[in-house]
């Protein structure tokens, strides 16, 4: 029996897809400059038909790839042409909200936001908040390690996950983790959470709930210079003050949110902040209070305060905004997602605009400032034939925030996007030993290939004769 027919019969066949125009549904996340046609989807209904579905694949060495809601922004559930894609959207059960230890269980499926809907009768809410909340699901955040806004105060994915069943790369179904906050050993969960599908497939999570904050106040503070802007971030940090969350708009990216949204951000100042405080209502009003005085130190011209809840949520809405109101001022955009030292954001910014003019291409900045996580957005047409000179600059905007100092990635992933890039942080020992945890969990490499890792097909070869990459030559990566 082939691998088709063994996974139409194990899941059904309302359940597989094989139509070639229904594919192209599949062919790519956000990042849509890649683009691969899957051989076939499957929509399993439980981790029992997940792990049916990869026991198949496993027996006939068929590459699968696992996919949430398809909002990822590195290309990694960029589908494989020979191999099948595996739909978490039908696992989407909030399976448990226990207020007392203050954990929720849910399916992969369920949505970042909806996680704090169960558990808002209780007083409780999911900290992380990636801008695609309403819409991104908690399996691709496990997989991505996700931040979000408020990641500067309360932490990444990783911090909020205490347990995860899991499918690996065998069919084999297991739990890392637990009920405990405290387990010996190694973490092995922490291994796999920032793993972009390359370890298995997460079937159900149990994540960490807290309470809702006593008091939450939130500012928008209008900046003359995206330097200055910059500077008054570190000025709060070093103040000792720990916002909530810190947020930068350039002048570009506030007039995209005005052309799609209603915006309460000044039209004509070259840089805003969104900071927002919370915690017990004392702390608060008087953090609240240096912070505006550290922002006019630094050259503010504006600062407009949050009169209610309504008001916050204008706000939020306009920065969470920021990224798909990009596409009334382009009609073609990439995201770029890197991150560097909270010191070095006014040099940053400086250096990428200098590579934008020099690129002739412009360039958005809306980003978690807080943590120094940029999210440069870098506008160019398809149409006019700019693509490549875009793709160039975005490259080198990820490869700039290594060489100062900072990371190609803070919550995006690498995924097909960045993984020619990964020499540029990592050494070939390093490399190396991630690959071999990567072959300890997957010896066969079935499970999302393709991400991550440089490979010959996907770096530095050239038409005619095949030239070994020198990462091959080392014995770091194999050709595929």
């Amino acid at each position: 029996m082939t691998w088709v027919a063994e996974l139409t019969e194990a899941l059904g066949r309302e359940n597989v897809i094989t139509d070639p125009a229904r594919l192209r549904t599949y062919e790519c996340d956000g990042l849509t400059g890649y683009r691969v046609v899957p051989a076939m989807v499957v929509l399993p209904r439980s981790a029992a038909e997940v792990a049916a579905a990869v026991r198949v694949c496993a027996r006939h060495g068929v590459p699968f790839v696992a996919r949430g809601a398809g909002t990822g922004l590195s290309g990694g559930a960029l589908p494989v042409a020979d191999g099948i894609v595996v739909s978490l959207q039908r696992l989407r059960r909030v399976v448990e909200v226990d207020p007392v230890n203050l954990r929720a269980v849910v399916e992969p499926g369920v949505t970042n936001l909806d996680i704090s809907k169960a558990a808002a009768p209780y007083g409780l809410y999911y900290a992380p908040d990636p801008s695609s909340q309403q819409v991104c699901t908690i399996g691709g955040n496990v997989a991505e390690n996700s931040g979000g806004a408020h990641c500067l105060k309360y932490g990444f994915t990783v911090n909020h996950v205490l347990a995860a069943e899991v499918v690996l790369a065998d069919g084999t179904v297991t739990t890392l983790g637990g009920e405990s906050t405290q387990l010996p050993g190694y973490d092995l969960l922490g291994a796999f959470i920032g793993s972009e599908g390359t370890l298995g497939i997460v079937t159900q999570v149990t994540v960490r709930l807290q309470a809702l904050p006593a008091a939450v106040r939130t500012m928008v503070a209008d900046f003359a210079t995206v330097a200055g802007a910059g500077d008054a971030v570190t000025g709060i940090i070093a103040a000792g003050i720990v916002p909530a969350a810190v947020e930068m708009l350039d002048n570009l990216a506030i007039q995209a949110v005005a052309a799609s949204t209603e915006s309460v951000f000044t039209a004509d100042t070259a840089a805003a902040l969104v900071v927002e405080l919370d915690g017990p209502p004392d702390d608060v009003a008087e953090q609240f209070d240096e912070v505006q005085e550290i922002c006019r130190a630094h050259g503010s011209t504006k600062i407009m305060l949050a009169a209610d809840a309504d008001h916050r949520a204008l706000i939020w809405k306009g920065r969470k905004a920021a990224f798909a109101a990009v596409g009334r001022i382009s009609p073609n955009y990439f995201v770029q997602d890197g991150v560097v030292p909270r010191g070095r954001l006014a040099e940053v910014l400086g250096r990428i605009a200098a590579m934008a003019d020099d690129a002739g291409i412009r360039v958005a900045n809306v980003f978690h400032a807080g943590d120094g996580n940029l999210h440069p957005l870098v506008l160019y047409s398809e149409a006019e034939g700019q693509h490549d000179r875009a793709e160039h600059l975005s490259t080198h905007i990820a490869e700039l925030c290594v060489e100062l100092g900072g990371s190609l990635s803070g919550e995006h992933g690498i995924g097909a996007d960045k993984a020619c890039s990964m020499p540029r942080m990592f050494g070939e020992d390093d490399l190396a030993t991630m690959l071999r945890l990567r072959s300890a969990f997957d010896p066969d490499g079935l499970c999302n290939p393709g991400k991550v890792f440089p490979t010959p097909r996907l770096c530095g070869e050239r038409p005619g004769k095949y030239r070994p990459h020198p990462l091959e030559e080392a014995g770091v990566i194999e050709r595929l």
